[in-house]
């Protein structure tokens, strides 16, 4: 681009204001991008800048309009428009979601089991005809079959409005709650519907029961969370009990509450310690338990109903075994673990039989797909890996035999064979092996002259398993390697990784994906000068921080609605977040050391004057999880001080929230403007 034309970038005044606390003393000079009527944002100062941030790439990129518009065609291509799931069972009915040609949102059907016309019972694109955002939230029809309930959130807030609905004749018949958060659960006489209540700071911490024929507005608390813990609700897959789950940062306790009599005593299976996770199913008078009490990668236990605190263990902890999820079917208890960092599903039989389902690559993702009722001869499966499409298998359990039911069909073409996957191990400056999944064509040339995408998380125990993406196949497809490296943070490699990768030891985190990138490079992957980086949330926070410490190593950083001002963020209890965020984080108002720690590693207090990477930052104005200030206050002293003439984007979703625009199509074009961005700035362009 002719330098003369460049539009010039927003710069965003600087007010003076100093955070003062344990003796030291910060900056914020962007404090006032804050709307003080947060979660309302009107000051027209602050959306005049948010709306000049946006001019100012949409200017920068115009000359991209012809290559994002390839993209999404190419993106859209892969997908099959009439896209339909594999039914489930559930009672007398089976239930499936399609797409309709062109359609953004899904229809939900259901017919009878035993054959039948087919009914739609939900329509989310009548649902969300009209609107800027729509996102489904509940679906879950009463065991009678005859009622849905359902939530819909119409702005990214994550407020979501609670209804039921009347499968005979079609019709809402009563909206619950105008600010439901999570799966409600019907009681077992279908009469009754229990469901989880926002406060005014969006912290789920009411338990209500809403009972068909009332007026809604009153239903009686069945739990209050009086502590800044969040509150879900659940059910046993025999549906005898409904589970209560208060949790913060890496500790929860559960309660059970009858099903047939939910305004009855609640029986807490083991009182909330710190550092303590367990997740309970039942099946008649046992319970089975996962806990992390004696070995961080969990054991197996079991305990009576009547006594539920009294465990005995069935599997040991250990080192390389990490029992992540369980359902205890009628027939067998279904385990979800990961063995050396490779996803397993195992089946525990009452005569102690035990039989793991064997799968053709070996390196996956396998899991527990939608298993609805109490017991699975059949059970669902969901399976991939990063060269192998969406796969749906049925796994008859008394055969010992897996189904394929369906594979993600790719209309515009694709060949497996055209490509490979590899997992490395890479030694991180503190000595310890960190996985790196690659996906490459086969015609890559591992001899540096290739491009390089990384991407990480590394956050909250969430694992990044190596799955397909057809979206991917886009920059592999232009020369790229694309790499996922399981940094310290996630549960790639167990509980013990997670650990790893919080509080006094976050810096892992960051450490492993930028050793695990160089180390990339040195085995022939791609160059510095030619490799890319994206994450997103508390990954935003990973690439924020990457940027400033190791901003050589990369040409181009994608940063999706970025956790970026730590500090300011964990100082403020009155976020949603950020109480339950003290035990992953640390709790810097009252520990110094803390406080420290995060101002050393909180990305918009460490931009100084340097040569930054090409940066694409996005926002949500309605993130109440990243709220939108957090990147708008990044990229305007990333702005002020960085010393390259490398583009600095912000693009701010004005209609949308943390997971930005809805639509299955309306996505694909914010991944077409991020694959633009980057490939831009690969070919000189930006």
């Amino acid at each position: 681009m002719d330098q003369r034309a460049t539009p010039t970038a927003p710069l965003a005044r600087r007010v003076d204001h100093v955070t003062r606390m344990h003796g030291r003393s910060v900056p914020d000079p962007y404090r006032w991008l804050r709307d003080p009527g947060y979660p309302k944002v009107t000051d027209p100062e602050i959306l005049a800048y948010l709306e000049a941030e946006n001019a100012y790439r949409e200017a920068r990129m115009a000359g991209s309009s012809m290559l994002e518009e390839a993209l999404f065609e190419e993106l859209k291509g892969r997908i099959r428009e009439d896209d339909e799931s594999v039914p489930y069972p559930d009672g007398d009915f089976l239930y499936w979601w399609k797409f309709e040609p062109g359609a953004q949102y899904r229809d939900w059907y259901r017919r009878p089991r035993e054959g039948g016309e087919a009914v739609r019972i939900l329509s989310e694109p009548a649902l969300a005809d009209g609107k800027a955002y729509f996102r489904l939230g509940a679906f879950a029809v009463s065991p009678d079959g005859r009622l849905l309930a359902w939530s819909a959130d119409t702005s990214g807030d994550e407020r979501f409005e609670l209804r039921i609905r009347d499968l005979a004749s079609g019709r809402d018949i009563v909206t619950v709650a105008p600010d439901s958060l999570g799966q409600p659960v019907w009681t077992a006489d279908s009469k009754g519907l229990v469901w989880t209540q926002a406060s005014a700071e969006w912290r789920p911490d009411r338990v209500r029961l809403y009972r068909l024929g009332s007026a809604p507005g009153n239903d009686p608390v069945l739990h209050r969370e009086e502590t800044t813990r969040w509150v879900s609700v659940d059910s046993t897959q025999d549906r005898r009990f409904l589970l209560i789950v208060t949790s913060e940062s890496g500790a929860n306790d559960v309660r059970l509450l009858d099903a047939a009599n939910p305004e009855g005593p609640a029986r807490l299976v083991r009182p909330f310690q710190p550092g303590l996770r367990y997740s309970v199913d039942s099946r008649g008078d046992t319970l089975f338990i996962l806990a992390n009490d004696t070995h961080p990668n969990f054991r197996l236990a079991t305990a009576p109903v009547a006594e539920p605190g009294r465990w005995t263990t069935m599997i040991e902890g250990s080192q390389t075994r990490y029992l992540r999820g369980l359902v205890a079917f009628t027939s067998y208890v279904a385990l979800e673990e990961r063995e050396n960092g490779i996803d397993q599903v195992t089946l525990l039989f009452p005569d102690g039989g035990v039989r793991r389902v064997e799968f053709p690559e070996a390196v996956r993702t396998a899991s527990l797909g939608t298993n609805a009722e109490p017991d699975a001869p059949v059970l669902r499966l969901g399976y991939s890996s990063m060269v192998t499409p969406e796969t749906v298998y049925d796994y008859d359990v008394a055969a010992d035999r897996l189904t394929v039911r369906k594979v993600q069909e790719i209309p515009s073409g694709y060949d497996p064979s055209r490509y490979a996957s590899e997992r490395l191990m890479v030694t991180a400056r503190d000595g310890v092996k960190v996985p790196v999944s690659v996906l490459y064509r086969k015609d890559y040339r591992k001899d540096g002259s290739g491009l390089l995408h990384v991407y990480g998380y590394g956050a909250y125990g969430i694992g990044t398993p190596p799955a397909f993406s057809a979206s991917r196949l886009s920059m592999v497809d232009r020369g790229f390697a694309y790499a996922i490296i399981h940094a310290r943070g996630g549960d790639d490699m167990g509980y013990t990784w997670y650990l790893d990768g919080k509080l006094e030891r976050k810096a892992n985190t960051f450490n492993d994906f930028v050793d695990a990138t160089r180390a990339l490079h040195a085995a022939g992957f791609g160059a510095p000068e030619r490799t890319s980086a994206s994450g997103g949330s508390a990954g935003g926070w990973l690439m924020g921080v990457v940027a400033t410490q190791a901003p050589e190593t990369f040409r181009a950083i994608v940063a999706h609605v970025p956790f970026v001002d730590v500090l300011n963020t964990m100082l403020d209890p009155t976020l949603p977040l950020t109480p339950g965020e003290f035990p992953e984080w640390g709790n810097p108002i009252e520990d110094p050391a803390a406080f420290d720690r995060l101002l050393a590693l909180s990305p918009y207090d460490q931009v100084k004057r340097q040569d930054y990477p090409a940066l694409l930052v996005t926002a949500g104005l309605n993130d109440p999880r990243v709220t939108y200030w957090e990147p708008a206050k990044w990229v305007a002293r990333l702005r002020a001080e960085s010393g390259s003439r490398n583009p600095i984007f912000l693009k701010t979703n004005m209609g949308a929230g943390h997971g930005g625009k809805s639509g299955r199509f309306e996505r694909l074009r914010e991944v077409a403007e991020e694959l633009a961005f980057i490939f831009m700035v690969m070919d000189g362009r930006l």
